[in-house]
């Protein structure tokens, strides 16, 4: 019996939390190895930069958890696993949480382009988790 094959919506999204993970890597990496031969990717965001230096340590626990959450969903979604969906909603929306809140606490208001983006990506995960 042949399974359906994954939507190419699904797939994307899960590429998309992969990629994601990733970059909680690279971040990682750069938070161990200050001064190292990636420091100057820090000059991409100089303000991430320096709030995971006020944040010390913990930035490299709080960035492992992210990825270590964005893999999960990546994984959950390629693998249609019940659990998928959900998990990618919950980061998404705590995701949309927090740029409102550096929209407004921080007036940043770039961080707005995410809530539409972000709402569409969880508008797409219910409508697909209604046709399963």
């Amino acid at each position: 019996m042949n399974e359906p094959r994954l939507p190419l919506g699904i797939k994307l999204l899960a590429a998309f939390f992969a990629i994601g993970s990733a970059f909680c890597l690279l971040t990682v990496a750069m938070l161990l190895f200050p001064g190292g031969a990636l420091e100057s990717l820090w000059r991409l965001n100089p303000d991430a930069h320096d709030a995971f230096q006020k944040l010390g340590k913990l930035s490299i626990l709080l960035m492992l958890i992210v990825g270590a959450a964005c893999a999960s969903a990546a994984i959950g979604l390629a693998r249609r696993a019940r659990w998928g969906i959900p998990l990618a909603v919950a980061i998404l929306i705590v995701n949309l949480v927090g740029d409102s809140l550096n929209a407004f606490l921080r007036h940043d208001l770039r961080t707005l382009i995410g809530l539409p983006i972000g709402g569409a990506m969880i508008a797409y995960l219910l409508i697909a988790r209604r046709c399963r």
